[in-house]
């Protein structure tokens, strides 16, 4: 018998870095239940996602917003998305040109790297093919049998 896949209500926030503990109280509570290790995972993931949004996008503006989503896929995995408001003028991407040593002294530019390590799968998608209205970045999450 297939579990049917669940959707949880989209969560709308302001385009501000301090309403990540909003981000990751709501997460919390949309996890309960799940394994703690699991929802750690999604939280952390989640809040590099929100201020990813935030800081290369319009989103971080004075009127921005990001639009949180999380649904299960036929209880194998779980998605965890945001979307930002663009005009960010590029796309997610995890940068390829450095040396080692850049890496050993980076203070930015690790997040994507991180989701990328913590999850199953991660990836994006324009809002709209023809314009910068706004990218969804998700991450997937196999959840433990």
């Amino acid at each position: 018998m297939m579990t049917p896949t669940r959707l949880w209500t989209h969560r709308l926030y302001s385009g501000d870095l301090s309403r990540l503990s909003t981000v990751r109280r709501d997460l919390r509570a949309d996890l309960a239940g799940f394994d703690d290790d699991l929802a750690d995972t999604l939280i952390l993931c989640g809040s590099e996602l929100f201020a990813n949004c935030v800081k290369y996008t319009a989103s971080g503006q004075e009127t921005g917003q990001v639009v949180r989503t999380l649904w299960s896929v036929d209880g194998r995995s779980l998605i965890l998305g945001f979307t930002d408001d663009g005009l960010g003028g590029g796309v997610p991407s995890i940068p390829t040109e450095r040396t080692r040593g850049d890496w050993e002294t980076a203070e930015g530019q690790r997040g994507l790297l991180m989701v990328q390590e913590l999850s199953t799968a991660w990836g994006y998608s324009p809002v709209c093919p023809f314009g910068d209205l706004g990218t969804h970045t998700w991450a997937a999450f196999t959840l433990a049998r």
